[in-house]
């Protein structure tokens, strides 16, 4: 009878890890997530900025004919 209350306890201990180890997991997950949505972000609103810039200096190029 100890021997298996002895593995039940293993079981249980090696659950509570896994729990603990996976928590840490998603926890670096949302982190990574969040940073690359920041990124992304600022990615983007560079790119509407520029796309912006080069229409403005093709309408003056125009404006000069």
């Amino acid at each position: 009878m100890h021997m298996s209350s002895f593995l039940k306890e293993n079981r249980g201990q090696l659950s509570a890890e896994l729990i603990i180890i996976l928590a840490a997991l998603i926890a670096v997950a949302a982190i990574v997530i969040t940073q690359l949505t920041k990124t992304t972000n600022k990615a983007s609103e560079k790119i509407d900025t520029k796309t912006n810039e080069a229409f403005d200096n093709i309408d003056k190029i125009g404006d000069y004919n």
